[in-house]
């Protein structure tokens, strides 16, 4: 390790609408691991582009995405904060460690058959390697957490698998990353289908809170929510829908599932409905005006992007400049 505090590292994609799920999921708790770790957050919109993307809509959720990392309380000046495709060691390293990625391992990737089934005219070989760019995203700043949901686990378990190989063919290279899952807004699922994760792609608005939905937006869509035929609100086995508004209300609140059932006894689901979409929007409210102030400064934005560029660079190119070393290539 060559800094002298630990690190933590985290990416998020500029494709899509952010949602609630990433809010709760990431976003809201990166604020918290500064204190603790030299936390590099970066938008990772090469990560995007594995899916088709429309090009102006690209660029402007970059900003947006930037935008909204501030918003929800990651200070510049304690955290770096960049774009992906702004520190080329990415994509450089990324190719170093397709060739120590072994072919079966990017085949059970489960996000890898998720996405091939949903975009089947698209199946391209950056999907395939999308792991491989994520290990290179960790290891270029031996990282030590990765704070991530519990559905990009396997890929933070490849990423120390790549590291392991690699270190015993060229010793003391990486530091092998540890993830951090939250206990909390772990996984938030939709609220028309909630077997299913909440995912910003959803065809279904109604299924989906974005970060900046407006107020009535977002209750609007709590009270359309998928429950039950029962009235009671309790966490239970095969009451998926209430589980989910259950879980999101005690990620916004704090409050205990046994508390939520207290709060809201003889109570029925329309209430609780309700008194969900009201502590989100509540929630949600000041991190929305931050990033319409923040967002309409655009050339704040590219400076931010600049800074955080060079900072992270800084870190990328020692890393990148061992691993080519070790590897035998030519230094001019």
């Amino acid at each position: 390790m060559f800094q002298d505090q630990l690190v933590s590292y985290s990416g998020v994609q500029p494709s899509g609408n952010l949602t609630i799920g990433n809010y709760l999921g990431a976003i809201r708790n990166f604020s918290t691991y500064s204190e603790k770790y030299k936390c590099f957050y970066c938008v990772v919109d090469e990560h995007a582009i594995t899916v088709r993307q429309n090009p102006a809509e690209l660029r402007r959720r970059t900003y947006e995405t930037l935008a909204l990392y501030m918003a929800c309380g990651l200070d510049p000046d304690k955290n770096t904060l960049y774009v992906q495709s702004h520190v080329h060691e990415h994509a450089e390293l990324a190719w170093i460690l397709n060739c120590y990625t072994m072919f079966g391992e990017l085949s059970r990737m489960t996000q890898f058959k998720d996405k091939s089934s949903k975009h089947s005219d698209n199946i391209n070989a950056g999907l395939f390697t999308y792991p491989t760019l994520m290990a290179a995203d960790i290891l270029l700043y031996q990282t030590d957490v990765v704070p991530v949901g519990i559905d990009q686990k396997q890929h933070v378990e490849l990423c120390r698998d790549i590291a392991e190989r690699f270190n015993q063919l060229y010793p003391c290279t990486f530091t092998v990353p540890e993830p951090i899952i939250a206990k909390s807004g772990m996984k938030i699922m939709s609220l028309a289908d909630p077997t299913k994760k909440m995912s910003k792609s959803d065809e279904n608005v109604n299924a989906v809170v974005y970060i900046l939905d407006d107020r009535d937006t977002i209750i609007r869509k709590f009270k359309r929510a998928v429950t039950d035929s029962e009235t009671c609100v309790r966490f239970a086995e095969g009451k998926d829908g209430i589980n989910n508004l259950i879980s999101i209300y005690s990620c916004f609140t704090g409050k205990s599932f046994d508390e939520i059932e207290k709060e809201f006894a003889g109570k029925g689901y329309g209430d609780f409905k309700l008194a969900v979409g009201e502590v989100c929007a509540d929630a949600l409210s000041p991190v929305q005006e931050k990033f319409r102030e923040l967002l309409s400064d655009k050339a704040a934005l590219e400076a931010q992007m600049r800074k955080g560029a060079e900072e992270a660079s800084y870190y990328a190119r020692r890393t990148l400049g061992k691993v080519q070393k070790k590897l035998g290539f030519v230094k001019l």
